[in-house]
């Protein structure tokens, strides 16, 4: 036996899921990005891709399994697929640091650590995307609450004891984060991932990060998902 197979017996395994839909343009950096990492698989579950998304995560040797569309229903497939003892859920626009699968198995040592992410850059230069990132990176370190897009990571374990992500149609990591900050510490691992601009870009910058604070305050004043989500859909948020 090598001393890398091991290493590899010795350690918890990792399994990275990746929820996609249509993400041709951006699965193959976020899988080269786990590349590299020691006792670790990738899933991919498609929502029901239409372009060549299977096809080049297959290529790059990801399990690719597949389930209704939704993050929340794709996610939650991917841990019952998973063979890993951590379970770390990485959005298919964004890129995870060197090193990553160390950094996770160190934080989750910690005896009150429940889940953790990574703080956030974002892959646009302009000052109002550095602002941004500077608000996401103090809520996530301040108040303990960071987003999917942060890369979340947690035992398998705690995540059935938590009962998954909840299916909804929108804010799944948001409820997923306050249910674990009722149970246990969140950790920021201070190295960043990067994550795709395109949701800022598309809408702006100012707009993008206002409909989200909306939707947050809606969602805590007891408007369902489903509600919220009909509104994002019909543009309502971007008359605001």
């Amino acid at each position: 036996m090598s001393n890398h197979e091991t290493i590899s017996i010795n350690i918890p395994k990792l399994s990275i899921i990746i929820p996609a839909l249509n993400e041709a343009a951006n699965i193959a950096d976020a899988i080269i990005t786990t590349q590299g990492s020691i006792n670790t698989e990738v899933i991919v579950v498609d929502g029901g891709s239409q372009d060549e998304t299977v096809a080049i995560a297959q290529s790059l040797g990801a399990k690719v399994i597949f389930a209704s569309p939704g993050r929340a229903v794709q996610m939650n497939a991917g841990a019952v697929a998973a063979s890993g003892e951590i379970l770390l859920f990485l959005h298919a626009d964004t890129r995870l640091p060197a090193g990553f699968d160390g950094m996770i198995r160190t934080a989750l040592q910690s005896p009150k650590t429940v889940t953790g992410a990574f703080k956030l850059r974002i892959d646009a230069s302009s000052w109002g995307i550095r602002l941004v990132e500077w608000g996401v990176n103090l809520r996530s370190h301040f108040l303990q609450m960071p987003y999917g897009d942060q890369a979340i990571f947690i035992t398998k374990s705690i995540f059935q004891e938590i009962g998954c992500f909840p299916e909804l149609p929108i804010m799944e990591d948001f409820e997923l984060i306050r249910r674990l900050k009722r149970i246990g510490k969140i950790t920021i691992i201070p190295v960043p991932v990067i994550t795709s601009a395109r949701r800022w870009l598309k809408k702006g910058i100012f707009q993008t990060t206002l409909i989200n604070q909306v939707v947050i305050i809606a969602y805590l004043l007891g408007v369902s998902p489903e509600r919220i989500r009909i509104w994002y859909r019909q543009g309502k948020f971007r008359k605001i």
